[in-house]
């Protein structure tokens, strides 16, 4: 069913700020309580699902849950059910921790080989070791702007050996800003106090991350579907997680910091596609882990919509 009310005060705000607010709420329409039937099916063929998730001390992650597909599939409309026996955990990541204390989540299903992507919001239970459960209070599909198109394969993984390596720190290391600015694709995790948490995807051409110190990412926002729910989650509470996806080395890079929205930015080379609109990380906390998951990623293409720097 359609949500009435789909926006908050800070996704209002940036909309306005923006001179989006039309457009939004046209789009604000295919914002449902239920996984659209049509969907269902998608869910089951995903081999990886994005979340995000919240700590005790209000800092948020974002994670990444790996699987044959099958592994997480939708029940019925209003509920997702994951077989944890069949995904590769990593036992450090905090999202097993941050469910016991708030469980609200936000996921996103992104198949990269065909730019498809369903973000999913609600709430987890976790009634048996084995099974985790998400009651939907949130979905919509997103446009396929910026996903990079690359193909996986599964192939079964020796569950004994499930995390090789996990390391933390709060500066970054030599070769995590390499794997940062090499990237061109990355997830980000934001929370509203009330309306909960979303777990989205930001895609550019390598180097669209900016280094700016070893505690400090500048990103461009460029357009998209004018809802702007993970900037409108920044103005809420500017708690962000980000996640970095090793596809060649199957090792994450997990950040939890402040996200500041920076507006009508002087932009020469173009880096934000017109909008001048950037956004700041500023890093709290790191964490890599190395995940044997049985995955083989094979590049494809960029999306032919990248602004192109000067």
């Amino acid at each position: 069913m359609r949500i009435d009310n789909p926006f908050h005060e800070g996704e209002i705000q940036v909309q306005k700020r923006a001179g989006e607010f039309a457009e939004a709420q046209r789009n604000g329409r295919m914002l449902a309580d239920s996984i659209m039937r049509g969907a269902m099916t998608f869910v089951a063929q995903q081999p990886m699902v994005i979340l995000g998730s919240v700590d005790e001390g209000k800092d948020v992650w974002a994670s990444v849950l790996f699987g044959p597909p099958g592994f997480v599939r939708a029940t019925d409309e209003r509920r997702l059910e994951f077989d944890l026996s069949h995904a590769g955990i990593n036992e450090h990541d905090p999202f097993w921790e941050n469910i016991r204390h708030n469980p609200r989540i936000g996921a996103l299903l992104i198949e990269l080989a065909t730019r498809r992507r369903l973000r999913i919001n609600g709430t987890v239970a976790r009634p048996v070791s084995d099974r985790l459960t998400l009651d939907v209070a949130e979905s919509y599909p997103n446009c396929p702007k910026y996903i990079q198109r690359r193909q996986v394969q599964f192939e079964a993984a020796d569950r004994s050996e499930r995390v090789l390596a996990a390391a933390d720190g709060h500066l970054l290391k030599r070769e995590q800003v390499a794997l940062i600015e090499a990237s061109d694709t990355f997830f980000v995790a934001s929370a509203h106090p009330q309306r909960g948490v979303d777990a989205s995807h930001r895609g550019g051409l390598p180097g669209f991350v900016e280094v700016l110190d070893r505690g400090t990412l500048r990103i461009p926002d460029y357009v998209g579907n004018s809802m702007f729910n993970t900037l409108g989650n920044f103005m809420a509470d500017p708690h962000a997680g980000l996640l970095f996806l090793d596809f060649e080395g199957s090792r994450t890079l997990q950040l939890t910091g402040r996200a500041e929205i920076l507006w009508d930015r002087e932009d020469p080379v173009d880096r934000t596609g017109g909008t001048q609109r950037f956004w700041t990380l500023r890093i709290d906390r790191w964490r890599e882990s190395a995940i044997h998951a049985g995955l083989r990623w094979e590049f494809v293409d960029y999306s032919p919509h990248h602004p192109q720097p000067s």
